[in-house]
């Protein structure tokens, strides 16, 4: 069940290639079978973040009984490293959003 919606502002080369592995890292961060999750890769060239349009992104994850304090610091340490190297998107131009809507909320 995990998505992974990627909002940014930096366009990429292989949309595609980009999501398999954003998929593959996504499903070792998290600790989750790879065949469950949606990766989304939306590109807003108008997108800003504190006041500028310089590179930003929004990354929400949304994962099923896996969410902690502790857990979430880790997972956002490995997300914004590996935006960082992928995508040269600093820790300082967005947000992580990690959300468990609970199992009665996912169909």
């Amino acid at each position: 069940m995990p998505v992974i919606d990627l909002k940014t502002n930096v366009v990429i080369a292989d949309p595609k290639a980009f999501c398999l592995e954003f998929s593959k890292f996504s499903a070792k961060i998290l600790k989750k079978d790879e065949a469950y999750f949606s990766v989304n890769y939306n590109y807003h060239e108008n997108m800003m973040f504190k006041a500028s349009f310089e590179p930003n992104f929004l990354l929400h994850v949304t994962v099923l009984d896996t969410l902690s304090p502790q857990a979430n610091e880790e997972a956002s340490k490995a997300f914004s490293a590996f935006l960082k190297e992928k995508l040269g998107l600093l820790d300082n131009r967005g947000y992580i959003i990690f959300s468990d809507p609970g199992r009665s909320n996912v169909g």
